[in-house]
C-alpha cells in the first residue's frame, strides 16, 4: 500500500512537470515562430521608405506581413523604433503613434526574444481587447543601415496551451506506462522483501528463545553447583561451629556461636539466590506457584499481598519464563524503593494477549528516576518488545506504581 501511495506521489510530481515541460516548450516554439517572422520574413523587408514612413513602402511591407506573417496564431504585428513610435502594424490606425517602451522592451531590442501576457488595458492594445487573452512576443530586429528596430507579435495564448497539450498528449502515454511499468516492478520486489522481514523477525524470534533457554540452563548450571557445592560447604562449617559453641565452656565459645549464627544467615542469602537464579517450582509447578513463592517473601516482610491469576490459563515456558521475570523484578524494586504496604499480582488473558500487572500502593517513582529507567526495566522491556509485547510503568508520586507486560498469546 505505502509503495502504490509514493507510486502515485511520484506520478503527480512527475506529471506536473511534464505538464509545465509541454507548456515552456509550446512557448519556445511560439518564440522561434516570431524569431523566423521577424528575422526571415519581415526583416528582408524593410526599406529606407520604411523608416520615413513612406505610404507605397508600408504597404509592400503590409503585403508581406499579411501573406507570410498574419497565420493563426498570430493576430497582431508591430514594428517600433527605440524612442517608441510605431513604425508599422498591421491595425494602420497605431502607425505613427507614440508610446513608452517598458524595460523588457528595451532590454529586447538589443538583443535576444522574450514574452509576457499582454496587458490588453493599455492604451497601445485597446485594438485587441476583444481577443481577451493575448501573449506578446518580441526581438530586436536590424534594419536598413544597421537600425535597430522592436518586432512584436501578438499570440493567442489558448493556442500556446492547445501547443502543449499536443506534447503533453504524445508524452502522457509513455509516461503513465512507466509509471505503471514500475508498479508492476515494484510488486515481486515487495513480496521479496516483505518475505525477507518476516524470515528476519522469525530468526529474531528464535535467537531470542534460544538466549532465554540459554539464560535458564545458565542459572541452572549456576544454581546447581552453588547449592551442591558452596551451599553444602558452609552447612558444613555452620555444623561444625555450632558443635563447637556446644562443647566445654571456654572464652570462645561465645564467638563461636555468633559465627555459627553468621554462617547460617549467609545460607539463607545463598539459598534466597538460588530461588531467584531457578525458580524451580516454576518449571514443576508452573507460573502460580513461582509468583507465591515471590509473594511468601514479601508477605514475610509485613506486606499484604494479592495473587490473582485466571484459571486454567497456560502458557508456553518462554512465556512463563519472561512473565516471572518481570513479576521478580517488579517485587524486587517494591522491596527496595516502592516502601509500599500492600502489592498486588494478576495475570489475565483478553483480546489475544496476556497480561501481567504489579500495582502497590507505595511512594510511586519520581519524574527524575523515570527518566532514567533502571537496568533491569529496560531489558525487561528489550525483551517484550523481540517477543511482540509491551512493557508499560504508570507511577505518580505519593499514588503508587503499576507495571504492566502485555505478550501476544502464542499456542
Amino acid at each position: 500500500m505505502s509503495g502504490l501511495v509514493a507510486l502515485a506521489v511520484v506520478g503527480l510530481v512527475a506529471v506536473h512537470l511534464v505538464q509545465r515541460s509541454a507548456r515552456d516548450e509550446a512557448l519556445r516554439d511560439a518564440k522561434d515562430l516570431t524569431r523566423i517572422a521577424g528575422q526571415g520574413i519581415v526583416a528582408p523587408a524593410l526599406t529606407p521608405g520604411v523608416l520615413r514612413g513612406d505610404p507605397a513602402a508600408l504597404n509592400r511591407l503590409d503585403d508581406v506581413v499579411r501573406r507570410d506573417v498574419l497565420r493563426p496564431p498570430v493576430v497582431r504585428v508591430k514594428l517600433w523604433t527605440p524612442d517608441g513610435r510605431i513604425l508599422y502594424s498591421d491595425e494602420p490606425r497605431l502607425i505613427g503613434e507614440h508610446y513608452r517602451l517598458g524595460d523588457e522592451e528595451l532590454e529586447a531590442l538589443r538583443g535576444g526574444v522574450d514574452a509576457e501576457i499582454s496587458d490588453l488595458s493599455k492604451p497601445e492594445n485597446r485594438f485587441e481587447r476583444s481577443d481577451n487573452r493575448l501573449r506578446e512576443v518580441y526581438l530586436g530586429i536590424t534594419g536598413p543601415r544597421g537600425r535597430r528596430l522592436l518586432f512584436e507579435e501578438y499570440l493567442r495564448d489558448s493556442s500556446i496551451a492547445a501547443g502543449g497539450q499536443r506534447v503533453w498528449r504524445d508524452v502522457a502515454p509513455v509516461l503513465l506506462g512507466a509509471l505503471v511499468l514500475l508498479y508492476l516492478v515494484q510488486i515481486p520486489l515487495a513480496g521479496s522483501l516483505t518475505r525477507r522481514l518476516r524470515r528476519g523477525q522469525h530468526e529474531r524470534e528464535a535467537l531470542l528463545h534460544q538466549a532465554i533457554d540459554a539464560s535458564e540452563h545458565e542459572r541452572r548450571r549456576i544454581a546447581r553447583e552453588l547449592h551442591d557445592g558452596v551451599v553444602q560447604d558452609l552447612a558444613g562449617v555452620s555444623y561444625g561451629l555450632s558443635a563447637a559453641a556446644a562443647g566445654p565452656g571456654g572464652p570462645g565459645a561465645g564467638p563461636v556461636s555468633a559465627a555459627a549464627d553468621e554462617v547460617r544467615r549467609a545460607i539463607r542469602q545463598l539459598r534466597t539466590l538460588l530461588l531467584d537464579l531457578y525458580p524451580e517450582r516454576l518449571h514443576r509447578q508452573g507460573l502460580e506457584g513461582a509468583l507465591s513463592d515471590l509473594l511468601a517473601r514479601l508477605h514475610a516482610r509485613s506486606l499484604t499481598t494479592e495473587l490473582s491469576i485466571e484459571p486454567g490459563l497456560e502458557l508456553p515456558a518462554a512465556q512463563e519464563a519472561l512473565l516471572f521475570r518481570a513479576a521478580q523484578e517488579a517485587l524486587r524494586n517494591v522491596t527496595d524503593h516502592a516502601r509500599a504496604t500492600h502489592v498486588g499480582v494478576e495475570v489475565s488473558r483478553s483480546d489475544g494477549e496476556v497480561t501481567l500487572a504489579v500495582a502497590d500502593d507505595g511512594q510511586g517513582i519520581a519524574p527524575a528516576d523515570d527518566e532514567r529507567p533502571r537496568l533491569g526495566l529496560r531489558m525487561l522491556e528489550d525483551l517484550a518488545e523481540a517477543s511482540g509485547g509491551s512493557l508499560e510503568i504508570t507511577s505518580a508520586l505519593g499514588s503508587g506504581t503499576t507495571l504492566r507486560l502485555r505478550l501476544p498469546v502464542r499456542a
